[in-house]
């Protein structure tokens, strides 16, 4: 790639990487325990993690920023591998989009960089602080997914740092094994240390973006069908509370690029302040907006958020469409900090699963109505379409997702767990899969379910040959793959 804009400086040296015993979970808050975290701040001192893990007999677990919302990240038998101090942007080509940078590097550090330049993340996720390794190992997708594809599709090019200490370079013709294993490989093949990826040119810092409320399911799905030829962008968000007639009711936000001449300023929109999130949210400060929604975080005060949310909702899809700032549009879960605290001590899981076109509606049906029969409503629901994609352990389908967030308590966990046990069925029979940036609840035999015993036993073979002592090693790993391997 060309070498433009050379950004990193050099690192001082020192002995060996930053090391502290903290309390490390997954960002649900529902799993964590306490342990030893590793910073290393560039390869030398990943390996140096390595050989320390071998010494005091641990393995170890790779985390970025922590936004997995389970036990993706978290290694209770072992240390913790936390990327975030190698973080530099190594280079970007304002000509061609193309950026590379350390695998600690994050979304948020990427579109500030580039928008100014008229260049946008080909994919982001719904909130800007995972980092570009955290993301290429879960392979997020984003609002566009039907039309892009996920963030792997948006990478040329990634080193690789093996447990043996071998640094790989993988593309798609280059070790193109490992490119495909790695991205959505949950890091249990070695440590990206280098990203290069792909950004958008874009010609304004605004999207126009329009409202649809939507009285069902079946309303949704067809109007995502019907307007996915044309737009960029494309999300529901499900009232879970609704039944009957209004089973699966929610609003759509549909949105597009402006083209070159639409904007009159775009000298303006371009800039980083005009992206900023708001600072206040119905004339309170955001930051202490989650100490108000903790009082209406149970049943009754969910089904009322969820209510005033849907009507305020049909009234905005009345008006004229309007402009947005890419980063207003994108980062729905950082308008309101810590809003996950919101939800108690037991904290949230949020259970996505991605179904076929063919099934999705039936299934997703029979999800809410068995939600309801059982007493577990979701308080928040988000729907997306999808496409396929061509790596190993892909979460992706030519279909539907639709992500449920379940509030953790002490008292009904087990069964909340039960519950979640119930709904893998219906996804399973219907042929769906699970993401495992979101999971904490399947089992062994669901992943069996999901993928091709060929798929399974190739990147068997792969982490055999890559890391044959199993050095790297997460909850999620021994809860799903070590009793297969």
């Amino acid at each position: 790639m060309p070498a433009k804009a050379l950004l990193a400086p050099p690192i001082p040296r020192r002995a060996r990487p930053e090391r502290s015993y903290e309390r490390v979970e997954g960002w649900g808050m529902a799993v964590g325990s306490d342990g030893v975290v590793l910073r290393p701040r560039d390869v030398d001192e990943v390996r140096a993690c390595f050989e320390q893990a071998r010494r005091e007999g641990k393995s170890l677990g790779l985390r970025g920023s922590g936004c997995s919302y389970g036990d993706a990240s978290c290694n209770q038998l072992g240390h913790t591998l936390d990327l975030s101090r190698m973080n530099r942007l190594l280079s970007f080509d304002p000509a061609s989009g193309v950026a590379q940078a350390e695998g600690g590097f994050t979304i948020e550090q990427l579109w500030k960089h580039v928008l100014p330049h008229g260049w946008w993340p080909k994919v982001v996720s719904g909130t800007m602080f995972p980092t570009l390794a955290g993301a290429a190992a879960m392979n997020i997708h984003g609002k566009n997914n039907y039309a892009v594809g996920t963030l792997g599709d948006a990478i040329s090019e990634f080193d690789l740092l093996a447990p043996s200490g071998e640094l790989y370079t993988c593309t798609r013709e280059r070790n193109a094994d490992l490119f495909h294993a790695a991205i959505g490989g949950f890091g249990m093949l070695g440590v990206i240390t280098r990203v290069v990826l792909g950004t958008k040119r874009v010609h304004s810092g605004d999207l126009e973006v329009r409202a649809f409320a939507s009285r069902n399911l079946r309303e949704m799905m067809e109007y995502f069908e019907s307007h996915k030829a044309n737009s960029d962008y494309l999300v529901g968000w499900i009232d879970c509370f609704g039944r009957g007639e209004e089973l699966g009711r929610g609003l759509i936000h549909d949105a597009r690029y402006l083209d070159e001449g639409e904007d009159p300023h775009p000298e303006q929109t371009l800039r980083l302040g005009h992206q900023e999130l708001p600072l206040t949210i119905l004339g309170f400060p955001k930051s202490e907006v989650w100490k108000i929604l903790r009082y209406f975080s149970n049943d009754l005060g969910m089904r009322a958020i969820n209510t005033a949310k849907y009507w305020s909702g049909r009234l905005e899809a009345m008006g004229e469409p309007h402009r947005q700032s890419h980063a207003a549009f994108a980062f729905l879960l950082d308008y309101v900090p810590g809003w996950k605290l919101a939800y108690g001590r037991g904290g949230l899981i949020q259970y996505q699963s991605f179904l076929p076109n063919a099934t999705a509606h039936a299934a997703y049906e029979q999800m809410m109505r068995w939600n309801h029969e059982r007493g577990f409503v979701p308080y928040l629901g988000v729907f997306k379409r999808h496409r396929p994609d061509p790596f190993w352990l892909t979460h992706a389908v030519d279909g539907w997702s639709f992500a449920m967030d379940f509030k953790v308590t002490a008292s009904r966990r087990a069964d909340l767990w039960r519950h979640c046990s119930e709904l893998t069925r219906i996804v399973l029979e219907a042929g769906g899969k699970f993401y495992f940036a979101k999971d904490l609840v399947i089992a062994p035999r669901d992943v069996q379910s999901m993928f091709p015993a060929d798929r399974l036993a190739a990147f068997s073979a792969l982490k055999q040959r890559l890391d044959p002592g199993a050095l790297l090693q997460t909850d999620l790993w021994r809860r799903l793959f070590e009793p297969c391997s």
